[in-house]
C-alpha cells in the first residue's frame, strides 16, 4: 500500500510541477531574475501550493496526530538550529539551482525531457550527495 501511494504522490507532484512549468529551466530563472524581468507564475504555483497544504497540516497538528494516515510513526521535529553547515549549505543549494534554473524535484521530472542539461545536473546532485556523506563520516 506505501509503494501505490507513493508512486501516486510523485505522479501528482510530477504532473504539477510539469503542468505549472517549475520544470523549465528558463522559467525558473526569470523568477529569480528580481532586478529584470521578474515572472511572477512560480509564486503563484508556491502560494497554490500552500493554500492546499496548509488546512490539512494545521488540522492534523492540532489533533495531535503522532502516527502517519498508514499507522507508521511521525518522526519528532527537531528544534531548528542555524549554524554555518546551514547557511553554507543553504547557499551552495540555492546557488547552484539558481544559476541552472533547476531543483531537485523538478530535475528528476526533467529527465524525461532526455536533455543533456538535465542529466548533467542530476549527476551533479548525486556527486555533491555522497561528497555530503564523505564529508560528514
Amino acid at each position: 500500500m506505501l509503494g501505490i501511494i507513493s508512486l501516486l504522490s510523485g505522479a501528482l507532484f510530477g504532473l504539477g510541477i510539469a503542468v505549472s512549468g517549475m520544470i523549465n529551466p528558463v522559467k525558473v530563472q526569470g523568477f529569480l531574475n528580481v532586478f529584470g524581468e521578474w515572472d511572477p507564475s512560480l509564486a503563484l504555483v508556491m502560494g497554490a501550493a500552500l493554500l492546499v497544504f496548509t488546512p490539512g497540516y494545521w488540522l492534523w497538528r492540532r489533533a495531535g496526530r503522532t502516527q502517519s494516515v498508514l499507522g507508521s510513526a511521525l518522526p519528532k521535529v527537531p528544534a531548528p538550529v542555524i549554524d554555518k553547515r546551514l547557511v553554507f549549505g543553504a547557499l551552495i543549494f540555492g546557488i547552484g539551482w539558481g544559476l541552472v534554473g533547476i531543483c531537485p524535484g523538478p530535475a528528476l521530472g526533467l529527465l524525461g525531457s532526455l536533455q543533456w542539461q538535465a542529466g548533467a545536473f542530476v549527476l551533479a546532485m548525486l556527486g555533491g550527495f555522497w561528497l555530503v556523506g564523505k564529508i560528514q563520516r
